[in-house]
Formats: C-alpha cells, structure tokens, sequence
C-alpha cells in the first residue's frame, strides 16, 4: 500500500528549475533513500513534501490526502516527521527536555496548564516523562538525559534530532542525511535505528549523497541529478544503472560488456 505519493513536481527559482516533473511513490513500511550528488534537488523535494516550500506545479499525497498547500504544522500533525540537513535543537536546554518538547499534549492546553497544574495534565507530563526516557534508551542518549544538548557530539545530536521525532510517533520519517559526518560507530547505530523504525511498521525515506551508503539499507533507490529523476529500483539495480554511473564517475565511463 501506498503511503506517499508525489506527482509532476515542478519548483523553480529564480527561473531555474530546482525540481523538474518529478513523480515517485513510496510503499508503507519501506525504506527508501532519496539519491543525489550536490545540488541535485533533493533537500527541494523534502522541503515541498514537509511544506516548507510551495510547487509551481505538481501535488503531494500521503496516506491519499492531498497536502501539497498544507503548512509544516500540519503536515507533521497527519504524520510526517523529518530532520534537517543542518540539525535543529534548542541547545541550551537538557537532552530529556528536547524530546519532551517533541510530545503532543492531547489532554489540555498547555497554557492552560502551566497556569493551572490540572491532575489530568500532570497525569499527561508524567506518562511522557516515563516515554521520553524510553526513546532515549532506544537512541542510545538515556545516561545523557540531564546533559545540555549543546554538550553533546555531532553524532549524539542526529540521534537526539531523531529522539524528539520519535516524540510525535510519526508514520513517515524523512531524514536529511542521517549518516553525514558520523564516525562509523555511529553511523551503524543510525543503520540499525533506521532497521528497527521499519521492523515497528514505519516508513523511511531519507537522503543520501554516496551510492555505497544505501547499499544493504535502502529497498528501494531514487536518483535525481540536476532537478530530475534519472533512476529509479532496487539498489543493485541503480548502482548498475548507465546513466547513474556517469554522474557519479563521469561522463567518459563505460560500463563494461
């Protein structure tokens, strides 16, 4: 079943196409990497899905309801959750309150709340309280839960960046290069979180600039190259691919016979 569905996308700046009739689909409970160098639109085509960035053309489906004009906010209510290429965090508050910070308080308004301290809002704080270190644990942050996010390394702060989103229980997790700048310790904890989010039913699409990263990860590969989609298949078959190879190895590569 399908759980996005993008068509005929089209984003331009400044007359330059930065995203060219693009369509693609994406199976729940998959995962699916988001293929590229540099500069070939695929950051674009998160920000247009998460409703950051508006299409001159084209229309966004997930779970079959339109939500190409939607705003982020509600976007992320339906169940899209992402991370960004250049990580977001309040950085001078603990890692235990980033992710607190992720909860939806369905019980009560919080300004309400904060005034008034009602017992079922407390209820509410302490269950989130008891699932929030159960995201930590699961991300592998828990014995830094009382540590300011600003203390944490590069790694740590992709992996509380992906905590807070587990906060909102979203359905399809977007994921702007999980993997860039990790240490390959970390970068297996982020393969091996990514295999448990799909084993717990979710859906992954994330972005990757190296052919070799999603080798092994990725079930299925889009490849976009100068705003357009070039490739689209399982991995081996991508890595195969003619016209994928000469981006990636240049235009005087042959493949072999």
């Amino acid at each position: 079943m399908t759980i996005l569905q993008v068509q005929n996308l089209v984003k331009e700046f400044d007359g330059i196409k930065a995203v060219d009739d693009i369509s693609f689909e994406i199976e729940k409970n998959s995962i699916c990497a988001l293929l590229g160098p540099n500069g070939s639109g695929k950051t674009t085509v998160f920000n247009l899905i998460s409703g950051y960035l508006k299409p001159e053309r084209g229309k966004i489906f997930f779970n079959g309801k339109e939500i190409t004009l939607l705003s982020p906010h509600k976007i992320a209510k339906l169940g899209i959750g992402r991370t960004f290429q250049n990580i977001r965090l309040f950085l001078q508050i603990s890692v235990l309150d980033n992710v607190m910070l992720g909860f939806k308080y369905e019980k009560g308004d919080k300004f309400f709340s904060a005034l008034f301290q009602t017992k079922r809002m407390k209820k509410e704080e302490k269950e989130n309280l008891f699932k929030a270190e159960e995201i930590l644990k699961f991300v592998g942050l828990i014995d830094k839960k009382y540590e300011l996010a600003e203390n944490l390394s590069h790694g740590q702060r992709k992996l509380l960046e992906l905590a807070r989103i587990l906060a909102r229980e979203p359905k399809l997790f977007l994921l702007d290069e999980p993997f860039a700048g990790l240490f390959p310790e970390t970068k297996k904890t982020m393969v091996d979180l990514i295999r448990k989010l799909k084993e717990g039913g979710k859906t992954i699409l994330f972005i990757e600039h190296d052919i070799n990263s999603v080798m092994g990860l990725a079930e299925k590969v889009i490849v976009l190259n100068y705003g357009k989609k070039i490739a689209e298949g399982k991995p081996e078959e991508v890595r195969n691919n003619k016209e994928v190879l000469n981006v990636y190895l240049g235009k005087k590569y042959e493949q072999n016979p």
